[in-house]
Parts: structure tokens; sequence; C-alpha cells
């Protein structure tokens, strides 16, 4: 069982809300009368898991020294599913597939990022690569705010080979890449999808790139010459959200 610590008001909720059973170990500051600490406290009573009184110094040393805000709790973290996984997945969808791929994309900032707009867009699950990927670590828990317990991760060993498959299963595969013409607003979206993102910095590689149905880009008129993949990423999946509401 992998499990790991997390700290403070809202990654605890956040826990409780999505996965209460994964929850193992609590440690609370009982000396605390935080506002926002209570009504938390009241709700983690109905759980089968022991619940601890620590004091402040105890609290510094579980955390490192972190803003704790007088709770800590040690949970299991959230899985990896295969490609096997996937590919039952996707043979048993009533409804139309909506994928985000992430070409090797390594901080775990922007993986939790990108869970977290995954879940409010409706994506049915995010594609890492099994090298050279961020997978499911506490930060990433900690950024998704419950969102790495909602959308399903899925690694797969060869991304391209995967495309090519899930192309197979009617699904159209649309890259991000700066060097096109086609605006991801002008773009047909409204259909069975999965939208690339590539390595930060660095892109696509050229074989998923070769995958690709269609590449789309992001208009930009100001001076940076690229925006953050998860940022990317957000902007990407709520146009495809957008059509696909229409």
């Amino acid at each position: 069982m992998n499990v790991t610590k997390i700290f403070g008001i809202h990654a605890v909720q956040a826990a409780f809300d999505f996965s209460a059973d994964k929850i193992k170990h609590i440690w609370v500051d009982s000396q605390r009368q935080d506002k926002r600490l209570l009504p938390l406290l009241k709700q983690l009573k109905g759980l089968t898991v022991n619940v601890e009184n620590a004091d402040r110094k105890r609290l510094d040393k579980l955390t490192d020294g972190k803003n704790h805000q007088g709770i800590v709790a040690e949970v299991e973290l959230p899985g990896v599913h295969s490609e096997e996984e996937l590919k039952h997945i996707v043979n048993t969808m009533n409804d139309r597939p909506f994928f985000l791929v992430l070409d090797q994309v390594q901080d775990p900032h922007n993986l939790g990022a990108c869970l977290r707009s995954a879940d409010a867009a409706g994506v049915s699950g995010i594609i890492i690569t099994k090298d050279n990927s961020a997978g499911i670590t506490p930060t990433v828990c900690k950024v998704a705010s419950g969102a790495a317990e909602t959308v399903p991760v899925y690694q797969v060993t060869n991304l391209a080979r995967t495309l090519r498959w899930l192309k197979q299963q009617n699904i159209w595969i649309v890259g991000a890449a700066g060097n096109t013409e086609q605006s991801i607003f002008n773009a047909d979206l409204n259909m069975s999808l999965a939208l690339v993102m590539g390595a930060e910095g660095t892109g696509m590689r050229r074989l998923t790139q070769e995958q690709c149905d269609f590449l789309v880009k992001i208009p930009m008129i100001g001076q940076v010459e690229s925006l953050n993949v998860s940022v990317a990423a957000g902007i990407m999946m709520y146009e495809a959200f957008k059509q696909r509401l229409n």
C-alpha cells in the first residue's frame, strides 16, 4: 500500500469528500480553535480511523515544518491504471470518450493542475507515459484538490501505439502545436476526442505528433512565446467542453 501524509484543512477536506476510505490515520492539534477546522473534525469523527491528538511540535515534525493548519492525515495514494484498463473503459463507455493525453509532462504541479481542470471539464481520463512523466505523488494530489481521486490516470508504455489504437476505436487525436495554422477556436472538437499536450519546453515528440489527426494552436497576441502546459490544456479542454454542450 502506497501511503503518504497530507496536511492542511483544504487538502484533508478534499480527501474526506472524495476518498474517505483512503484515510488511514489523522493527527489533530486539539488546542487549535480554528472555525474552519472544527466542522471538518466533526465530519472525521464518523470515520473508523484513529484520530490522534498531537501538539504543534509533533505536527511540525510530521510535516517538516510546513503550514499544516493543525491537521495531518495519512492517506493511501490513488493508483494509476493500466493500458488494459484503458482499453476496457473505452470499449464499455456509453458516452463519447474525451481524454487528455500528456506526452512526458514531468512537473507534478502541471499534472495536478491538469487533473483539476479535467475534472471540471468532464474528461474521461488522463493518459500519461510510463517513462519521463510525473506520476501520482503527494504534490500532484495536493494541487489536484480531490481530482486525483475522481479522474482516472492511465499509464501506457508506448504512447504512439496507444494513440494508434484509440484511432482504431474512432477517437480523433488532436495535438497542440505552436507551429500550426489552425486555431483551437476554429476546430471541430465535438466528437470522440483525445487532446494531446507535449512536454514542458519541448512539446510533443515526433512519433506522437505523427499519430495526430490534426494539430491546433491557441492564438496569442502578447510577447510570450508559449503558455504553461496546464494552462494551455485547460483552455483546450474547455473549448472542447463548450462544443460538446451544444
